[in-house]
């Protein structure tokens, strides 16, 4: 990393809280970046930084890969001010180029199917397990069997069931895992998330809604004992 900004980036890059910036926050920042201010870069990296990594872990085989890439995206970044026209905000673009690099370092890495390819694969597959669902053989077909329970606030907090939560996401379909990481974990948006999955709308609200009711449902058996 060149310039100024090679000293900053290990130390920038520590877990620290997204947070998202307003269109005068970009400005400022985009106009530092070009001016060459270090304090620009470190608060770009702060804000940006471990978000992109988990990105990049879900196009790429471990984490010291997906640091690289994050790296690469910063070069790519910085290498490329002067040509950012602000059609899109920042971070859009910042992520757009972080998941080409990803996608383009994951084929080298391992072969991989587009993103898209596998958002079809999802297309047929039941939003919400059909035995949940009283059958036709039932007074009210098609009712909840057992409808979600409701989840006790004080177990939601408690770090286990945090550690449940994020091994149910590892075990979801890739596709699923990355619209719920991208809109649940990072706090994207749905048009965010579906321009830099490249899906449509439509199909983000289906992954992401079938995506919520697995890791519920796992949420609820680690609650109720059985799993």
């Amino acid at each position: 990393m060149a310039g100024p900004y090679r000293l900053q980036y290990r130390r920038a890059t520590s877990s620290v809280p997204t947070s998202e910036p307003s269109a005068t926050d970009e400005r400022d920042l985009l106009a530092g970046l070009r001016a060459g201010d270090e304090a620009a870069f470190v608060a770009l990296l702060r804000r940006f930084g471990p978000a992109m990594l988990r990105v990049a872990m879900l196009y790429v085989p471990s984490r010291a890969v997906a640091e690289e890439v994050v790296q690469e995206t910063w070069l790519a970044v910085l290498d490329g001010l002067d040509r950012f026209e602000g059609r899109s905000s920042l971070k859009t673009w910042i992520f757009r180029i972080l998941v080409n690099r990803a996608i383009s370092r994951g084929q080298r890495e391992r072969r991989i199917v587009p993103f898209s390819a596998l958002a079809a694969e999802d297309a047929d597959e039941p939003a919400v397990d059909p035995d949940r669902f009283l059958g036709p053989e039932s007074e009210y077909p098609g009712h909840w069997a057992a409808p979600p329970r409701a989840m006790p606030e004080e177990r939601l907090l408690a770090a286990e069931a945090r550690e449940r939560v994020q091994a149910a996401i590892d075990a979801l379909p890739e596709a699923q895992r990355a619209v719920i990481t991208l809109r649940d974990v990072l706090g994207m948006d749905a048009e965010e998330a579906a321009e830099l999955l490249e899906v449509s709308p439509g199909n983000q609200r289906v992954l992401l809604h079938r995506a919520r009711a697995k890791v519920r449902s796992a949420l609820e058996g680690y609650l109720e004992g059985t799993s």
